[in-house]
């Protein structure tokens, strides 16, 4: 099975704690490069993520998001540390005796550290948040082999077509060469020349080498042979297809050069938007 790089996924986690919601999206690109966006008391998740990533995927341009919502109804048990608040009492009674001014209870508890909230479990969150991104990759890889396989049977539909386009050329090879030799045939004629029977063979042999493009047709078929193997055996192959194509559109020029028919010309120009069509979208096969 073959998988694209292109595809997104989401995924919600939620726990007492609050919310998570994991978003990755991924585009090709030549190698793996991965990107991450967290909140800041999420940070440290971020070589673990890279590392999960670099597990499972091989190439593409990774996308990862995570946002936080905590639940404001799970906020611990607020606690108070009584003996900074005694000495601030005392502190405040002894500024209130020199001023004749009141002590306002609410002031003291809001002094930094008289009160405080227990912290959430950032270790207990983390875990739940790292269960539910592994849950996000298996998403995430499984959408992009679904465009993998779209992918896959297109480029299977165009090698389809290219050994249509090299039956089409074989049907047509008798017929041109019986043309080149008509056509040699009457421009000794016209000069009221003596034919050489064994010469006439020597060029006419010749011409054929010349034009031949039996060994064209020859590795085109080999290629798309090549081509479905690489398909079936699947894996990260975008690289290797990429390299076929390049095999493909070498002899497509040669077929094109060797043309001395409309026919094969229109075979080698279709050959050329078949490669095509190929060639853009395995840059997106990983």
């Amino acid at each position: 099975m073959i998988h694209s790089m292109t595809a997104y996924a989401r995924r919600e986690v939620k726990g007492d704690w609050g919310t998570g919601v994991w978003e990755i999206r991924s585009v090709n690109q030549r190698y793996l490069e991965t990107f991450i966006r967290a909140p800041e008391q999420f940070r440290g998740l971020e070589p673990v993520i890279r590392e999960r990533l670099r597990l499972q995927l091989q190439r593409g341009k990774v996308e990862v998001f995570l946002k936080f919502t905590a639940n404001p109804a799970h906020v611990g048990e607020l606690t108070i540390n009584e003996t900074l608040a005694k000495q601030l009492i005392s502190s405040a009674n002894w500024v209130k005796d020199l001023s004749g001014g009141d002590i306002n209870p609410v002031d003291i508890l809001r002094w930094p550290g008289v009160m405080e909230a227990q912290e959430i479990d950032l270790d207990s969150v983390n875990s739940e948040l790292l269960n539910g991104f592994d849950l996000l990759v298996e998403d995430f890889k499984a959408a992009r082999a679904s465009e993998g396989a779209n992918l896959e049977e297109m480029i299977q539909t165009r090698l389809d077509s290219i050994l249509e386009q090299v039956a089409v050329v074989e049907t047509h090879l008798p017929e041109i060469n019986q043309w080149q030799r008509d056509k040699l045939t009457q421009r000794l004629d016209e000069l009221k020349m003596d034919i050489d029977e064994s010469r006439l063979e020597q060029e006419l042999i010749y011409l054929a080498q010349k034009q031949d493009v039996a060994e064209e047709l020859d590795r085109l078929r080999s290629h798309v042979k090549e081509t479905n193997k690489v398909l079936k055996k699947g894996g990260a192959c975008g690289r290797r297809l990429d390299f076929m194509m390049q095999e493909f559109n070498r002899e497509s020029n040669t077929l094109a050069s060797k043309s001395i028919n409309t026919n094969i010309t229109n075979a080698a120009v279709e050959l050329k938007v078949l490669i095509e069509q190929m060639r853009e979208q395995i840059q997106n096969i990983e």
